[in-house]
């Protein structure tokens, strides 16, 4: 039985710390805050409840298995998964409206020619087709596989190029020129709106971003009742279970290396932790690079990606029910999004931004039935690159927000009782990531430009986990750092993944 301690209690520390306990080690989780889940977090007021983080889970198979794996309760038994359909409304800037049902290539299909004309769905099912094989030859060396010594491999694009389109002669395509020439006038916008929501931008990822909207519409949407929360409390239950122990408001300083490998963590009050081996399950940057090698990420392996945007979030406090027939999941865009994505992660986006608008039919969520809550959320440059806390700043951003949500709730301000702001400052302050960063999924392609730190850190005895390692970040990634860090610490660096 070896002393395992993790740094950190988001989804892919838990997930990490859970199977570990299972395989029969001794775990205890050292986190900053004063709870657990990292970014699923629950904001509640007068008996209104948002969640702070991700609204919908994509890929729930990933939490099923980790259920499985760690205990006799299934992740049905201990949440209430719900599948929400329509899977989202996209309110075009043209004025478009389309709903896409969950999980229904067919009906998508069918939905896009109505709307678009003859063809569209056609097209899109192309689109989706090729993202398929470029799924199927990434699955498993992006998602089920520590990554490969020669990771520079995936640096290939594996989206398969359109017959004709030129776009591979000279150089692999980005997913906007994708959805232009293969899409085009409208319809291009929803397959750029999944990549501009987990802050890439679709001019500069390779077009194996079309894995993102792939994965939503082959796995679905899905919201758990009483709020994603639910979902990080489960798996914390889970691991109290499995006798995982939980040493909160406990900030990490650094992590101890002993005769050349990991040896433990020195917290911020100057108490030594020992142990056998380190899983770090925050970002890793400031804590883990001054233990490799002089401080440097050594070369041959993968650095830690530098913070990406963050998230800009209101929350409303409605009066009035939530009308029958609204949709969960409503996605504003913006009037030019190209400007958008060029802009708003690096610096003040002044125009309407995307946003997204989330309305759970869930009474956990508001005091009574004659009330309503709704979350608002933007993709926005990081604190630091920003000044946050300026108060002008968040006030001009609230108001942007506010005034693209009208357009899928005409009435919202006079609805409006009251709504709070969480900023990028918010963020990092609840969270510990640099700026208030969100992590964005690992992509092939793009001279591996796109991908995250290895699992097996370059420091014998220490690991990394969540959303900053390998496979990226997103609730789905995040959990599969679960199984990759415990195969390579029960198996060894022989592991090569599930199977």
């Amino acid at each position: 039985m070896a002393r395992i301690a993790v740094i950190g209690a988001g989804m892919g520390a838990m997930a990490t710390a859970a199977r570990l306990a299972v395989a029969g080690h001794r775990v205890t989780v050292y986190e900053r805050g004063d709870t657990y889940g990292g970014s699923l977090g629950r904001h509640a007021r007068d008996g209104f409840a948002f969640d702070t983080g991700p609204g919908l889970l994509h890929l729930p198979a990933v939490y099923r298995d980790l259920f499985v794996k760690t205990g006799k309760r299934p992740l049905e038994d201990c949440v209430d998964l719900v599948q929400v359909d329509p899977a989202v409304r996209h309110l075009l800037a043209d004025g478009t409206g389309v709903s896409l049902p969950n999980a229904s290539r067919g009906g998508v299909a069918a939905v896009l020619d109505e709307v678009f004309g003859a063809g569209a769905g056609a097209r899109w099912s192309g689109v989706l087709g090729r993202a398929r094989e470029a799924w199927d030859r990434t699955r498993r060396p992006l998602l089920e596989e520590p990554l490969w010594p020669n990771w520079e491999v995936l640096g290939r694009e594996p989206y398969p190029a359109l017959r004709g389109s030129g776009l591979l002669r000279r150089r692999p395509p980005t997913l906007a020129e994708v959805a232009r020439r293969e899409l085009g006038g409208p319809l291009a916008a929803l397959l750029e709106v999944p990549a501009l929501e987990r802050g890439l931008a679709p001019a500069a990822v390779p077009a194996s971003a079309a894995i993102l909207p792939y994965m939503e519409h082959t796995f679905g949407s899905w919201y758990v009742r009483g709020g994603m929360r639910a979902l990080a409390t489960a798996v914390f239950e889970r691991c109290r279970e499995r006798k995982v122990e939980f040493v909160l408001g406990a900030q990490v300083r650094e992590v101890l290396v002993r005769d050349g490998r990991a040896a433990g963590l020195l917290l911020a009050d100057g108490t030594e932790v020992a142990a056998d081996t380190v899983v770090c399950g925050a970002a890793p940057g400031p804590l883990v690079a001054p233990a490799l090698r002089g401080g440097r990420w050594p070369g041959g392996a993968v650095p830690p990606r530098p913070g990406g945007p963050s998230r800009f979030t209101v929350f409303l406090a409605l009066r009035g029910p939530r009308p029958g027939g609204t949709v969960h999941r409503t996605v504003v865009h913006s009037p030019d999004l190209a400007a958008e994505a060029r802009t708003a992660f690096a610096g003040e986006h002044t125009e309407r931004p995307t946003v997204t608008v989330l309305r759970p039919d869930d009474p956990t969520t508001r005091p009574d039935a004659a009330h309503e809550a709704v979350t608002v959320s933007a993709v926005c440059a990081p604190q630091g690159v920003l000044d946050w806390t300026d108060p002008s700043l968040v006030a001009r951003y609230t108001e942007r927000l506010l005034d693209a949500a009208t357009r899928a709730l005409p009435d919202l301000r006079e609805r409006l009782l009251w709504h709070e702001v969480r900023t990028p400052a918010d963020v990092e302050a609840a969270t510990g990531a640099p700026g208030g960063a969100v992590p964005a999924p690992s992509l092939a392609g793009s001279g591996a430009a796109f991908l995250h730190p290895s699992n097996a850190a370059p420091l014998a005895g220490l690991y990394l986990a969540g959303g900053w390692s390998h496979p990226g970040g997103g609730l789905p990634h995040a959990g599969m750092t679960g199984a990759l860090v415990t195969g390579l610490i029960v198996e060894g660096p022989d592991f090569r993944g599930s199977q």
